[in-house]
């Protein structure tokens, strides 16, 4: 159960991200472009494929804590594309 819902919430996790490095907001251009100098043009991506992955394999363990920091992620993730869509100022 717990892999189920960490996979839901990467599924999430991931059109968010998509979403927001679409949306060619300013900051998300700068944030962007310091990626892409570190790790690549899909550097952003990878990062988030990795945390999706270390989640799922702390929850295969049993760690129910790996759930809830993965929950929080997602939550701070919807926080930031709510603000970043839905800000106007």
């Amino acid at each position: 159960m717990y892999i189920f819902i960490i996979f839901l919430c990467g599924i999430g996790n991931f059109a968010m991200h998509k979403a927001m490095l679409e949306s060619n907001h300013p900051i998300i251009a700068e944030a962007r472009g310091s990626f892409r100098r570190v790790l690549g043009p899909y550097g952003s991506y990878l990062l988030e494929f990795f945390m999706l992955v270390a989640a799922m394999v702390f929850a295969n363990m049993g760690m129910l804590t790996a759930v809830i920091f993965y929950f929080v992620y997602t939550l701070a993730n919807c926080a930031a594309a709510w603000v970043l869509f839905f800000n106007k100022h």
